[in-house]
């Protein structure tokens, strides 16, 4: 960080200016603000006990620790980073996230953007690719969500059954070809309501 020295408080706000003089802020970001975050912090216990009142069983503990670590998230209190820099002497607080997969709007798309940065940059060539997405019946997603270790046996049927099909398309037998995918996993549920429904889109070339 370079540019003019601010004698604010640490934290809160950085004023600096680029090399070329275009001014520069940075304004922490404030979770405990959000509509999401109040509504996760009054509501959160009623309705873990009400599902559970109402369910009659105890909701799995990474449902839990999803609710926790979302109300930690960006919170000083919880943790934090004190980031100087060494030209002009300004200082900033950067808080701990909690770099969840769950409902955390930040985390998500800090961690969205960041993975389909590197799969653009970095993975995928400059090949034509499709998506294809697979969406089990609620029987299957149950299994998968009381036994997670069930996903990637499950995932290498749907890959080998794809790379086949594509194969077929392009006239290829036997050995030849070799495709390239990307599988991510992801678990749909409005409202929290734990109807795990594990989807497979993939990005595989043509």
């Amino acid at each position: 960080m370079s540019g003019a020295r601010h004698h604010g408080p640490p934290g809160d706000h950085t004023a600096s200016r680029a090399p070329d003089g275009v001014p520069l802020h940075y304004a922490r970001h404030r979770p405990e603000r959000t509509t999401l975050y109040r509504l996760v912090q009054r509501h959160a216990a009623d309705f873990i006990a009400h599902t559970e009142a109402s369910t009659g069983s105890r909701l799995p503990r990474f449902v839990k620790d999803e609710f926790d670590a979302f109300l930690q998230c960006g919170i000083l209190a919880h943790g934090f980073l004190r980031l100087r820099c060494g030209e002009c002497g300004h200082d900033t607080l950067l808080a701990f996230s909690c770099k969840r997969r769950g409902f955390c709007p930040s985390c998500g798309a800090r961690r969205m953007s960041q993975t389909a940065a590197n799969l653009v940059d970095h993975v995928i060539p400059h090949v034509p690719v499709r998506q294809w997405v697979l969406s089990l019946p609620i029987p299957l997603r149950l299994l998968l969500a009381a036994q997670p270790e069930l996903i990637t046996p499950v995932l290498g049927v749907v890959l080998r059954v794809l790379e086949r099909h594509l194969r077929d398309a392009a006239g290829l037998v036997g050995g030849e070809g070799q495709g390239g995918a990307v599988t991510l996993i992801q678990r749909f549920g409005s409202a929290a309501n734990l109807k795990v429904q594990p989807h497979y889109p993939r990005c595989a070339s043509d």
